[in-house]
C-alpha cells in the first residue's frame, strides 16, 4: 500500500476517533438534564454542580496532552490511543451511577476517567497523521483530523437527548459507553506513525526549514511559546465557557421559547469547517494573521452575545463561536509544527495544549459563577471579548518588529513571525518576514 494512502487512512482513522471523543462538546445536553427538577428526569443540580465534570474532563484533557504526548512519541500512537479509547468508555460507565445526592461518579466517571481518555486519544491522533505527509499539507491534515472532534455535536447531541428522554441519565451513559468503546478500541488499531522510510520523504522539505526539531525545553525558553499560550488560553476561555453553557444560555436569553438542540448541531457544524478552513487558509496567508483575525471576530461576538435572544440572532452566535474556536484548535497545533518541528510534535503540543485547559476550566466556571449570582451571562461574556482582545493585540505583536539604526538612519519594519528554536535564519516558513526600509 501506498504511503499516501496510508496517510489518509490513518487520517480518517483519527477523524472516527475524534467523532466518539467530542461527546465532550455535547455535555451542554446532559448539563441541561442535570439541573432539572427530580420530578422532570433531572437531579436538581445547580449550574455550577453541574459544569463541575465538564470542567474536571477538560482539566484533565488538557494536562494529560502532555505525558500523553511523550508516550505516544515513545510508544506509538495505537497503543496511547487504545488506552484513550479504554478509559473514555470505563468513565462514561461509572458516570452513569450518579445519583441526585451522589455527584462523585460524574466527577470520575466523566471528569476523571474520561477526561484522561479524551486526552491520549487526542493526542494520538493528529501527529500520527501529520507525520505521513509533507510539511505544506500541515494545515490542512491537522484541520481534518481534528475537524472530529468539533463535529461530533451533529449527531451526539441529538442522539444523548433522545436517549435521555428513553432510558434517563444513568441509561444514556452506559449505552454511550458501550458504542464508544467498540467504535474507539476499533479506530485506534488504524492510528500508527509512517515507517522510516516515508518519514523520511514526508519530512524532506521541513529538513529545509528547520536545522532541528526543538524539544520542549526550547519551547519554554522561546518568548514565542508565551505569547501562543496566552493567546490560546484566552481563546478557549471563550469557546469553552459557550459551549458548555450553550443550552442553558439559550433557555435563559430566549424565555426558554426557543430549543437549543439545532444551535448546538450549528455550532459544531461551524466548529468543524473552521478547523479545516484556516487550516487551509493559514497554510497560504500565514498562521499569526489568521490567528489574529478569528480572535477579533470572536471578541465582537462576545460583545453581542448577551443581545442574542431569537433564532436569527442565537444562529449568528453560535455559527461564530463555533468557526473562530474551531480555527483556534488547528492554527495551534499547525503553529507548534512550524516553529519547533513534527518529530516531538506529540509532546511539544501537549505543552501548549495545557492552555488550552487553563481555558477551559476558567471560562466555565467563570460563566457559571456569574450566572448562579446574578442571574445573567452578561459580565462573562465581557471578560471574554477583553481576553480576546488582549490575544488579538499578542498576535499581531509577534508579527511586527521594528528595528531603528540610528547611525545608518533607517528603519526597519519586519512582517514575520520572529524565529523560534529550531529555524534556521534562511527558511522562509509560513510567516516569512518581508522587510520595508525607510530613511
Amino acid at each position: 500500500m501506498g504511503s499516501s494512502k496510508k496517510g489518509w487512512i490513518v487520517t480518517l482513522a483519527g477523524v472516527g476517533l475524534n467523532l466518539a471523543l467530542g461527546i465532550l462538546y455535547a455535555w451542554s445536553i446532559f448539563s441541561k438534564q442535570l439541573t432539572e427538577p427530580i420530578a422532570a428526569g433531572g437531579f436538581g443540580w445547580s449550574r455550577t454542580q453541574a459544569t463541575l465534570p465538564y470542567t474536571l474532563a477538560i482539566a484533565c484533557f488538557a494536562f494529560m496532552m502532555v505525558p500523553a504526548g511523550r508516550l505516544q512519541d515513545k510508544l506509538g500512537p495505537r497503543r496511547i490511543a487504545t488506552a484513550g479509547g479504554a478509559l473514555t468508555g470505563l468513565g462514561l460507565f461509572v458516570a452513569s451511577f450518579a445519583t441526585p445526592d451522589t455527584a462523585w461518579p460524574a466527577l470520575v466517571g466523566f471528569g476523571l476517567l474520561a477526561g484522561t481518555g479524551f486526552g491520549l486519544g487526542y493526542a494520538a491522533a493528529t501527529p500520527a497523521a501529520v507525520k505521513w505527509f509533507p510539511p505544506e499539507k500541515k494545515g490542512l491534515i491537522t484541520g481534518i483530523v481534528v475537524a472530529g472532534f468539533g463535529i461530533a455535536p451533529v449527531y451526539i447531541s441529538p442522539l444523548s437527548k433522545w436517549l435521555l428522554a428513553t432510558q434517563g441519565i444513568g441509561g444514556a451513559f452506559r449505552t454511550l459507553a458501550i458504542a464508544f468503546s467498540v467504535v474507539m478500541l476499533g479506530l485506534s488499531q488504524l492510528i500508527v506513525d509512517p515507517p522510516r522510510a516515508a518519514a523520511k520523504q514526508a519530512g524532506r522539505a521541513a529538513a529545509k526549514a528547520a536545522a532541528h526539531d526543538a524539544t520542549w525545553r526550547d519551547l519554554l525558553r522561546s518568548p514565542a511559546f508565551w505569547s501562543l499560550y496566552l493567546q490560546y488560553a484566552f481563546a478557549a476561555t471563550a469557546g469553552l465557557m459557550i459551549i458548555g453553557h450553550l443550552a442553558k444560555i439559550i433557555a435563559a436569553q430566549s424565555g426558554n421559547t426557543v430549543k437549543p438542540v439545532a444551535f448546538l448541531m450549528v455550532l459544531a457544524v461551524f466548529n468543524a469547517g473552521g478547523r479545516v478552513a484556516a487550516g487551509v487558509v493559514s497554510d497560504r496567508i500565514g498562521r499569526v494573521i489568521t490567528v489574529a483575525f478569528v480572535c477579533i471576530l470572536q471578541a465582537f461576538n462576545m460583545a453581542f452575545f448577551a443581545s442574542y435572544a431569537t433564532e436569527a440572532g442565537f444562529l449568528v452566535g453560535a455559527a461564530l463561536v463555533g468557526f473562530n474556536y474551531g480555527a483556534c484548535l488547528s492554527l495551534f497545533p499547525s503553529s507548534a509544527a512550524d516553529l519547533w518541528g513534527t518529530r516531538n510534535l506529540g509532546l511539544n503540543y501537549g505543552v501548549l495544549f495545557t492552555a488550552w485547559g487553563v481555558g477551559g476550566v476558567f471560562g466555565p466556571l467563570l460563566a457559571g459563577r456569574i450566572a448562579d449570582s446574578t442571574g445573567s451571562y452578561q459580565q462573562a461574556y465581557g471578560v471574554a471579548a477583553m481576553l480576546l482582545t488582549a490575544a488579538t493585540f499578542l498576535a499581531l505583536l509577534s508579527y511586527v518588529s521594528v528595528s531603528v539604526d540610528a547611525e545608518g538612519r533607517a528603519v526597519t519594519i519586519r512582517l514575520g513571525r520572529t524565529r523560534a528554536a529550531g529555524v534556521p535564519a534562511g527558511a522562509p516558513g509560513p510567516d516569512a518576514p518581508v522587510e520595508r526600509q525607510a530613511g
